[in-house]
């Protein structure tokens, strides 16, 4: 596990450190939606790469507008709204920041900008996510060991309370009323937003738990990393891991599914070392598939359609492409 990993496929400059960087998951009538955020801003463009289109070189970034934000960006999340093949064109996403407060701003790209704030959590927000089919609700996890869900009026409308700091948030791909809260101490439960009642639970067997994910292609696969492994469940066998591997040297800090690949994976060591690496892994291959190298990589995301992620860093977006 010592290889220091090979460099990124393809680099985009940028003018600040980039914190959190976010594909849109979600069909924008576009090339990729892709959003990074550093101390006071939050750049939107769009990406395209060599594999879509031959016309290009490596990537093409073309920035569509850089959103002014209070204070630094420490999470975002796209909504499914966000168009850009019809007019008005619309880009709608949320973030949260160290205030404790959730922003939501939406952008015609002319002259209509909007922020809302939301106010409630009194502890750091870890992560957020738009309900996928209509986006009209978002969910946010926080150090106040609770999960909140907001309209887009910036109305709480309903509170889960956790039993240690909920560090991840996913929303089922065609439930609106499933959600999945991974907490800090090594569960993670899911629950039905009608009934307010936690409907399954998962458990790690060890914490602290970092960062969770469910896979979107294949819903009964769920994935987090807790210490420096990465588990996986098959929630309709055991509330306990399927399978378990040492990923990282230290500390792992993000777990990420491929968007077009149910067995492809990535995680991430913490951030703040020297270096960091990106591991992609596959479910059928013991080792990991790909190890690249970053200085100091910050955020995890992957393509809506290709088998390439993006960690941002220092004055850059790194990308890596894995072959399938």
């Amino acid at each position: 596990m010592e290889d220091s990993g090979r460099g990124a496929s393809y680099t985009v400059p940028c003018d600040d450190y980039v914190h959190v960087v976010e594909f849109s998951p979600f069909d924008s009538g576009s090339a990729a939606l892709l959003a990074y955020g550093g101390n006071q801003y939050v750049v939107v463009g769009t990406c395209r790469f060599q594999e879509e289109d031959m016309e290009v070189e490596g990537v093409e970034f073309t920035t569509l507008r850089v959103f002014h934000h209070a204070l630094r960006v420490d999470c975002l999340a796209w909504s499914p709204e966000s168009r850009l093949d019809k007019l008005p064109q619309l880009i709608r996403f949320c973030t949260a920041a160290a205030d404790r407060k959730v922003r939501l701003l939406t952008s015609d790209l002319q002259n209509q900008h909007e922020v809302k704030v939301m106010e409630g959590h009194t502890s750091y927000i870890n992560h957020l996510v738009f309900e996928p089919t209509e986006g009209k609700q978002i969910a946010s996890v926080s150090d106040d060991h609770t999960c909140r869900v907001w309209d887009l009026e910036g109305n709480e409308t309903t509170t889960f309370r956790l039993r240690s700091p909920g560090v991840s948030v996913c929303w089922h791909p065609e439930d609106a009323f499933k959600l999945m809260v991974a907490e800090k101490k090594g569960t993670i439960r899911f629950y039905d937003l009608v009934t307010q009642q936690a409907i399954l639970s998962l458990d790690c067997g060890q914490s602290p738990l970092m960062s969770a994910d469910w896979c979107l292609t294949n819903t009964i696969k769920v994935g987090a990393v807790t210490g420096s492994d990465w588990v996986i469940w098959d929630i309709t066998r055991s509330s306990y891991p399927q399978e378990k591997r040492p990923a990282h040297v230290e500390r792992a800090g993000n777990f990420r599914w491929s968007r077009v690949n149910e067995n492809l994976f990535s995680t991430t060591g913490c951030p703040g070392k020297i270096s960091s690496q990106l591991l992609v892994h596959h479910l059928g291959h013991p080792q990991p598939v790909m190890i690249g190298s970053a200085t100091v990589g910050a955020g995890l995301s992957w393509h809506r359609s290709l088998p390439l992620c993006v960690i941002g860093g220092d004055r850059k977006l790194s990308f890596w492409m894995t072959e399938m």
